[in-house]
């Protein structure tokens, strides 16, 4: 089954028109997207791009072919352009199937959002799942989800998708939802359509969608459905660095938005009284997906090395510091001096280190970058400095990925 890219942007396009932001200043060329629409076998039509015979012709291909065209969501904007001879567009209902005279299936997805999704299954047994704009599935049809239904000789098998088609930027929480019920597994190509200008094009695009095991093609690309294609490496263990207000959790925590079940470790514990603390903590809590589980703790070491762990986030690793220097007494500069402190310390740190090296979850942490600005003017203060810029350096070392946050812009350090 060969699916042709028309378009790959939101129902505006990319750039917007009229739109003054940096984004679409800077959407040209391979980066310029037509509203979202997809030509599969040159005989099915998903969702209508601005001029879509033209769109067809750019990409070596006819819209003559074209037996069924089917919308995915309500259209906003200047009627619909349909090209002569083209069949009349229709929105399947949910959970109603099409068997095409070329041998494709059709099966609609209810979503969470108006629109619908469709299930799409090639005379040559693959299957692809396409979801409309800021949508996600609802309920996903019972063999795709791994439930029952598909066994042997059924036109629906139980597996996952070869090819995922969704606003993976837009709706993070619809790529874990489809992970969590087996529709998206370890090789299922992840292609994200519906781009918006959230997101700088070229390479910052394609580095967080990376980061969610997804990627992105050029408007006019043809994809070869269930060809062997190298999935985006994900990482075991990230490191974020930043300072105060850079923006390193936001990243973080977009890097897990596409997962299911997420432990989400806060190191900073709770502060009673403090007013100022709590609105910063509930901010938080509102920005992570309702999915996630929270464990307050400095207790990483257990955590870090659990066998067959979902993924997790740690936050911070500065005070995760804090706490250490608490417990080793390495405030008082008599104790520091003495090297009880100091070893009390370090034998902390080097377990953290070590649970590190053998995790086998993924992780991601977030640090506070040090040495930028003012030298603490105390003692105390200049030795937590140091510690943290030992502490992150040790935990940076056994990182495949490194960022540094600076200003909401994540800088790759490594990886």
């Amino acid at each position: 089954m060969e699916l042709t890219l028309l378009g790959t942007g939101a129902p505006a396009g990319l750039p917007r028109p009229g739109c003054p932001c940096a984004s679409c200043a800077t959407a040209v060329g391979a980066d310029a997207r037509a509203a979202t629409a997809l030509l599969v076998d040159d005989v099915l039509m998903l969702d209508l791009t601005p001029g879509p015979a033209l769109s067809a012709a750019r990409a070596g291909r006819s819209l003559h072919g074209v037996r069924q065209v089917l919308l995915s969501h309500p259209h906003e904007g200047p009627a619909l352009e349909i090209p002569a001879g083209l069949p009349a567009p229709v929105r399947v209902p949910d959970g109603r199937e099409l068997t095409l005279i070329s041998g494709h299936r059709v099966r609609a997805v209810a979503l969470d959002a108006p629109g619908t999704g469709y299930e799409i299954g090639g005379p040559d047994g693959e299957r692809l799942l396409y979801l409309p704009p800021g949508a996600g599935a609802a309920g996903l049809p019972a063999a795709a989800s791994g439930g029952g239904g598909g066994g042997a000789g059924s036109p629906w098998p139980s597996a996952p998708y070869a090819l995922v088609l969704l606003d993976v930027l837009g709706r993070p929480d619809a790529l874990a939802r489809l992970r969590a019920a087996g529709a998206v597994g370890p090789t299922t190509d992840v292609l994200a359509v519906h781009v918006d200008h959230d997101v700088p094009p070229g390479p910052e695009l394609r580095r967080r969608l990376a980061a969610a095991g997804a990627r992105t093609a050029p408007d006019g690309t043809t994809v070869v459905v269930g060809d062997y294609r190298a999935v985006p490496d994900l990482p075991r263990r990230t490191l974020v660095l930043g300072g105060a207000r850079s923006g390193k959790s936001a990243e973080a925590e977009r890097r897990l938005a596409a997962f299911p079940d997420v432990l989400y470790v806060a190191t900073g514990g709770t502060r009673g009284g403090d007013e100022e603390w709590a609105v910063r903590v509930a901010a938080h809590r509102e920005r992570r997906p309702p999915s996630w589980r929270t464990a307050e703790t400095c207790d990483l070491v257990p955590l870090l090395t659990a066998p067959d762990a979902p993924p997790m986030l740690v936050d911070c690793l500065a005070l995760w510091l804090t706490d250490a220097m608490d417990s080793a007494g390495a405030w008082d500069d008599g104790r520091w001096r003495s090297g009880e402190a100091p070893r009390a310390l370090a034998e902390r740190t080097g377990a953290l280190v070590a649970a590190f090296r053998s995790a086998t979850r993924t992780v991601v942490a977030v640090s506070n970058e040090v040495g930028s600005g003012v030298v603490p003017a105390t003692a105390a203060g200049r030795r937590f400095r140091d510690e943290l810029g030992r502490l992150n350096a040790a935990v940076a070392a056994e990182c495949e990925h490194v960022l540094l946050v600076t200003a909401g812009t994540a800088l790759p350090l490594r990886g």
